[in-house]
């Protein structure tokens, strides 16, 4: 935790932000912007994980740290999930998805790569 400064210097944290935006275009649009469960549940999930790294982070203990890490590594599994759903009703097309996809998956494994050198550090 001591070579962050803030969480803004997170790298997972900035990658979080990159999906958040990419989000909130891609709901904008189309017909996808007429499914308000659907935008509501996925751009919740790509809040829930940037604010959980961000609160993690604030409460300036490794093991409080990880717990916010593992509640925004279970909204990377939301996203995932609410992607296939977005994919299934043609919201996407494919190439967006397989992208969109991938950096969800990326995410997951940055947090979980944290979540694991955090469990470390603090022995």
């Amino acid at each position: 935790m001591s070579t962050f400064k803030t969480y803004q210097d997170i790298e997972t944290w900035q990658k979080a932000r990159e999906l958040t935006n990419q989000i909130y275009l891609l709901t904008s649009r189309g017909e996808f912007h007429k499914d308000y469960a659907l935008i509501d549940q996925l751009r919740r999930a790509c809040i829930s994980v940037m604010s959980n790294i961000a609160e993690g982070f604030e409460r300036s203990r490794p093991k409080e740290f990880v717990q916010f890490l593992l509640y925004a590594k279970g909204s990377t599994g939301e996203i995932s999930t609410q992607l296939i759903i977005a994919a299934d009703q043609q919201y996407v097309n494919s190439a967006e998805y397989e992208q969109l996809s991938a950096l969800t998956d990326e995410i997951g494994k940055m947090i979980g790569g944290l979540i694991a050198y955090l469990r470390k550090e603090k022995r």
